[in-house]
């Protein structure tokens, strides 16, 4: 029979509470208790402004305050829907409003919003009394109109739906009465309402029942019997029938809450008071106070928590020792006054995610509310972080805030932030605590790789097996994953007209340069490589540097005759001299070259072999052939010499000649016909010599004066002791940062040479040499013209092989040099310039 009215309650208070409201920029929905799971309780997208696919796309979640999820979120509908059973009086008691808030949370970008849901109450809750039985013990003497308080009973609903009325069995002794306490709290009394007669009715059996104000109205019931009694007829009374009091809630135990008086007007036992709490008062009030039965005083007994429990309503009862014993009632409430004794706390709404180290000031990283269990000031409070953080609080609503950044970011110096986020509330002392934030920086492409040095400079030598490794290269990136790892890459150049990866080639991962092919010193010297480092970030980021690749030479190259020649006439020369030669006398000079370079190139004549050793010398030096002696008529007139030739490398190589000498009578010397031509010279010969005299003067003075500057240099810096080199980057008329100029003072043997070279990187550049040998007698002059370093075979030229003992020679050649444009060698005779 109550199953339809209460399915039209239920439907009547769904169409009446769902109604939703902004107020103060927060979204209310009201709804009455106990909804079906999946009832609807609003459009929550279309009420926050959002569309059904950010509801999946931006992770629309609900977070209740309450700790329990009574709500969900349908995503394809975006309605706001019942996901428990709501029970407004577990939730909010006797409150007469309850407020479920609600925190919706969006993400990316973050977004927060407050919900509030309001629990109306409905009529699911019938009164009921602590008790089924209550008993009474009441004198016959008692006067009509007394009052005799009974227990009320609880309804947990409120508003209308809460406890109204009480209603009484029929009794012509007794009627009931209803009185409202402080509280509004309905406390039923029975009145005496004609005098008992024990004799007549010794128990009174009365059924009382309580009646809430719902529709359908529901109630409770609980039986009275009363015993009537024959002897002390007075109550006690109180001198207050409510005594209220006011008490800190971190009040010490045994404090002393107030003192309760009552007095009875009867004698002896009958007027003797003892106090208690009443009959039915709560384990709660038991647990924190205590009364002194004797005096009525009321302690503390325990701990107070203003947070837990505000308000205390305790009722006293007063008995006398009479018989029967006669009782009085009193209340007593007690306030409880907060004091900041709850530190506040900090809830993280939506969990920080990783921050990009370019993310601009102001980028959401976490949602943030904050939290006091007190009232008043003790309950406000504030946020702050540390001075100088890279990150600040925006406040939205309501002790809510949003952790924004507010610097720049850079994760190569900090790849975390542990933010300490401090909490105040504005009590007096003030209380606080902290919380730890962690905040990990994602990596952004911002470094370029960078080389161990800005160049690298390697020495090879020559002759190498193909496919070698010449040297590693290595670049850092501080950047983190793909942005940090490198990959390596020769640029292309050329190297001789010939693209530079036909030389080398690199290994990608780890910089390792290997040779493509067998390098040769008298076709290549010097060449650079380019090469770069490059991460695999987006966009990329690179860097270069130079490799210098030296090569150096090894003796490879056997000297090679360039007089007298023997292209025509195989590996024999012959030479006439005349049989009146004297001793000393120059029969002819042997020339070579060596296309290696500095003691490889170093050249030594000697004689192997001889039709007559005793006639003839070789110069170790010059290759001067000459005799020992003066020619006799027992002397053969055809005498043959083998000449070995050497350099001074390790392995030593060597080539050798072979000179026919004819012994001839009456032969003019050509060497005195030359002189002769040379004592009457033209007047363009000799403005040719005068010409060649200065510029040898020219060259002397200019090089002996670099090499004294060079030298003072060199003794401040120079790691060697038989070499200095110079590199000028600064000066303002010397723009090419390659170009330099090198010196080199060799003491080595009886021939002094000095060398002096500048370059640009791999130009063609000439180097000049000047020999001087002490050891001759006579000043011979020999000019070179450019040839190639490798044929030494084809003679250029040979002007005079029969000149005085002291002989320059100057050589112009094509040679590859790495930072030289142009060179002055001067040095031994018949030694390659080299650089």
């Amino acid at each position: 029979m109550r199953v339809l009215p209460l399915l039209w309650q239920a439907l009547w208070w769904h169409h009446f509470f769902l109604l939703w409201s902004i107020i103060d920029g927060q979204t209310r929905y009201s709804i009455p208790e106990e909804l079906k799971q999946g009832s609807v309780v609003g459009n929550l997208a279309k009420d926050l402004g959002l569309g059904l696919s950010e509801i999946f796309d931006r992770k629309l979640r609900v977070a209740s305050e309450a700790g329990k999820q009574y709500f969900s979120v349908d995503a394809g509908k975006g309605e706001l829907v019942v996901n428990d059973r709501i029970d407004r009086e577990a939730l909010c008691g006797q409150s007469a409003s309850c407020v479920l808030p609600l925190q919706v949370v969006i993400e990316d970008p973050l977004q927060l919003f407050r919900v509030e849901v309001e629990i109306q109450d409905i009529n699911d809750n019938a009164p009921r009394f602590p008790s089924n039985d209550i008993a009474l013990e009441i004198a016959e003497s008692t006067v009509v109109g007394v009052r005799f308080p009974l227990e009320s009973a609880i309804d947990p609903d409120v508003g209308s739906n809460s406890l109204k009325s009480y209603t009484l069995s029929k009794d012509e002794c007794f009627s009931i009465r209803v009185k409202e306490v402080a509280g509004g709290r309905k406390v039923p009394e029975l009145i005496l309402a004609k005098l008992l007669d024990r004799e007549k009715k010794a128990v009174h059996k009365l059924l009382l029942t309580a009646l809430d104000g719902g529709n359908p109205v529901k109630s409770g019931s609980s039986q009275i019997s009363i015993k009537v009694l024959d002897i002390n007829d007075n109550v006690p009374a109180f001198e207050k029938s409510l005594y209220k009091v006011s008490i800190n809630e971190n009040a010490a135990e045994g404090a002393m809450i107030v003192q309760t008086k009552a007095s009875d007007m009867d004698d002896g036992q009958n007027g003797e008071i003892e106090y208690s709490f009443g009959a039915h008062t709560s384990d709660s009030v038991l647990s924190v106070f205590n009364i002194d039965h004797a005096s009525g005083t009321i302690f503390l007994k325990g701990k107070l928590d203003f947070e837990s429990t505000s308000n205390y309503e305790i009722d006293i009862s007063a008995k006398d020792k009479g018989s029967p014993r006669m009782e009085g009632h009193c209340t007593v409430q007690v306030e409880v006054l907060d004091v900041n004794d709850n530190a506040p706390e900090i809830i993280l709404t939506s969990h920080p995610k990783p921050v990009r180290e370019d993310s601009p000031s102001g980028t959401v990283v976490a949602l943030i509310s904050a939290r006091d269990l007190d009232s008043g000031d003790n309950g406000k409070v504030t946020l702050q972080l540390p001075k100088k953080s890279q990150f600040a609080l925006k406040p939205s609503f309501s002790q809510n805030y949003a952790l924004v950044t507010s610097g720049v970011l850079d994760r190569e110096n900090v790849s975390e932030y542990n933010i300490d986020i401090t909490a105040t509330d504005s009590g007096s002392p003030p209380l606080s605590s902290k919380k730890t934030i962690s905040v990990s920086i994602t990596d952004v492409n911002d470094n370029s790789p960078v080389f161990t040095q800005p160049s690298y400079n390697v020495y090879l030598k020559e002759n190498g097996v193909p496919g070698s490794i010449l040297y590693s290269v290595s670049a850092s990136d501080l950047d983190f994953g793909e942005n940090a790892k490198i990959s390596y890459s020769i640029l292309d150049s050329k190297v001789q007209d010939v693209s530079v990866s036909s030389y080398v080639y690199i290994n990608s991962d780890n910089g390792s340069i290997y040779s493509m092919h067998s390098f040769d010193y008298e076709k290549l010297k010097v060449f650079q490589i380019q090469v770069q480092a490059k991460d695999q970030g987006s966009p990329s980021l690179s860097s270069n540097t130079t490799v210098h690749v030296f090569i150096l030479d090894q003796n490879d190259n056997a000297p090679a005759v360039i007089y007298p020649s023997s292209a025509a006439l195989g590996s024999l020369s012959h030479q006439r001299m005349p049989r009146s030669a004297k001793a000393g006398h120059l029969v002819t000079k042997v020339t070579a070259v060596d296309a290696d370079s500095g003691h490889n190139a170093w050249i030594s004549y000697k004689l192997a072999e001889a039709t007559d050793a005793s006639l003839f010398t070789v110069n170790l030096y010059t290759g001067e052939v000459r005799t020992k002696r003066a020619v006799s008529e027992q002397d053969d007139s055809s005498q043959r010499l083998l000449i070995e030739i050497k350099d001074d490398g390790e392995p030593v190589q060597s080539s050798t000649v072979t000179v026919s000498i004819l012994l001839e009578d009456g032969l003019h010397e050509p060497i005195l016909d030359l002189r002769q031509k040379m004592a009457e010279p033209s007047k363009k010969n000799g403005r040719i010599t005068l010409y060649l005299i200065l510029s040898l003067a020219s060259v002397s003075v200019l090089s002996l004066l670099t090499f004294l500057i060079l030298t003072v240099k060199c003794i401040r810096n120079s790691r060697s002791s038989g070499s200095c080199c110079m590199r000028r980057t600064d000066c303002d008329d010397y723009k090419n940062p390659n170009r330099n100029l090198q010196i080199q003072l060799n003491t080595d043997g009886p021939i002094k040479y000095v060398e002096v070279l500048g370059g640009d990187m791999l130009s063609q550049s000439q180097s000049f040499r000047s020999c001087m040998s002490p050891m001759s007698e006579y000043s011979d002059f020999t000019l070179i013209k450019p040839s190639s370093t490798t044929d030494f075979k084809e003679v250029i030229s040979v002007l005079d092989a029969s000149l005085p003992d002291s002989t320059w020679t100057f050589e112009s050649q094509q040679v590859n040099s790495l930072q030289h444009p142009r060179g002055t060698k001067t040095g031994l005779c018949g030694r390659k310039s080299s650089w």
